[in-house]
């Protein structure tokens, strides 16, 4: 048994503890949490700081790990993919080493799971070992081309069924983008998931002006990008509306949809997607979106409209760490208005639910195992109006 206490203890699931003491078996099991003055003090591991809950890193492409610094930042989404294409291929050995190193680096920033793009099978000898609970989500595209839809979702199942599955964690087929899934293959991605229950599906969603306007008028940087790669658009449709709503079209509403990115979207978005279905969540990249775009999603919107926010990390390729923290301080930084009781649960318990993790994490609660972080640098003040400071710590305890 492991009893220890701070200064506040954040559940998340319930309201802040001062003077808390959370008591945990061998294994990390949460067994009870009181208040320091129900112990002798001599029995407590006494800390300065918050307990909180382990992070969930909700977005993340770990096989993309080996391309650290390798594409420009500030380009716009367009040159950005381009950059990710042309310069993918590696040595397999270099390739698994930087996996492994960025697994490393997320396990030492506190993150307990990941929910996990993968496009082939390069991350999964390290997922089998169950170091950390992912969400794995074999991600499929098409180019809006009908007609290769069986073909890509024969090659994603090759992918799929390769992937062993650690203890805890799950795996789903999922589309990569309005811009890049026609509508057959939507269909197709549905009925392969249907027997399953309880699944997330991860899309990317409005990073870009050209996203929009693709589905606005049929124009953009988008046209030129598919020529590019001798791909035709001539069967393609505008719809006259953001591409959300294409989404929201072909996707199954019974399932979790996590939106991810969400740079472009609008209160109007968040409301139509929240009335297509109960189950959205929407992952928010904030350093990879500044890498990429130099632009932030507008969190006052989905403040307004209680939206479920979750924060992910994205790629090496798309940003400078793995860091659920950092993303919590750029948030903290160019939106100081987000509460931050707010940026905790976005980073915790929302996470937790988007992946169907919560019987186990993102709160801290007698039966779960979430993992006990000690964050420091946090300036206390009167109710719920914490500031989190630019020298703000994390450790696992």
């Amino acid at each position: 048994m492991y009893k220890i206490s701070a200064d506040w203890i954040c559940p998340v699931s319930s309201e802040p503890i001062e003077h808390g003491v959370v008591i945990t078996d061998d294994a990390g099991k949460i067994l009870a949490i009181e208040h320091r003055d129900q112990h002798d003090p001599a029995s407590l591991d006494i800390r300065s700081g918050v307990l909180i809950p382990g992070f969930i890193n909700t977005h993340c492409h770990l096989e993309l790990s080996h391309m650290k610094g390798k594409v420009d930042t500030g380009t716009g989404l367009i040159p950005f993919i381009t950059g990710v294409v042309t310069k993918r291929n590696a040595e397999a050995e270099v390739i698994a080493d930087a996996i492994r190193q960025a697994e490393e680096e997320m396990l030492a920033g506190g993150i307990v799971a990941v929910g996990d793009i993968s496009n082939g099978p390069d991350t999964f000898a390290v997922k089998a070992q169950g170091r950390l609970r992912y969400y794995t989500f074999v991600e499929l595209f098409d180019f809006l081309q009908d007609a290769n839809a069986d073909k890509t979702l024969s090659g994603g199942s090759a992918v799929f069924n390769q992937l062993e599955l650690a203890t805890g964690s799950t795996r789903s087929m999922v589309p990569h983008a309005p811009y890049s899934v026609s509508k057959t293959l939507f269909g197709k991605i549905n009925a392969f998931n249907a027997p399953s229950t309880h699944l997330t599906v991860s899309i990317h969603n409005q990073e870009t002006p050209p996203e929009n306007e693709l589905f606005e008028s049929k124009t953009g940087g988008f046209i030129d990008f598919y020529g590019k790669f001798g791909i035709s658009l001539d069967a393609f449709e505008a719809t006259s509306k953001p591409s959300i709503y294409y989404a929201l079209q072909h996707l199954d509403p019974d399932a979790r949809t996590l939106f991810v990115h969400n740079t472009l979207t609008t209160r109007a978005d968040i409301e139509a997607a929240q009335a297509w279905s109960n189950n959205v969540f929407w992952a928010s990249c904030p350093n990879a979106n500044l890498y990429i775009e130099n632009r932030l999603p507008n969190y006052r919107a989905f403040l307004d409209t209680q939206a479920r926010v979750t924060l992910g990390t994205d790629s090496l390729t798309s940003n400078w760490q793995l860091s659920i923290l950092d993303e919590i301080k750029t948030i903290a930084r160019y939106q100081c208005y987000v509460p931050f009781a707010d940026l905790l649960r976005w980073a915790t318990l929302n996470g937790a639910q988007a992946l169907g993790f919560d019987d186990t994490l993102g709160s801290l609660e007698p039966g779960k195992s979430p993992g006990v972080l000690l964050l420091s640098g946090v300036e206390f003040a009167e109710g719920a109006d914490w500031k989190l400071t630019a020298g703000a710590t994390v450790e696992r305890v």
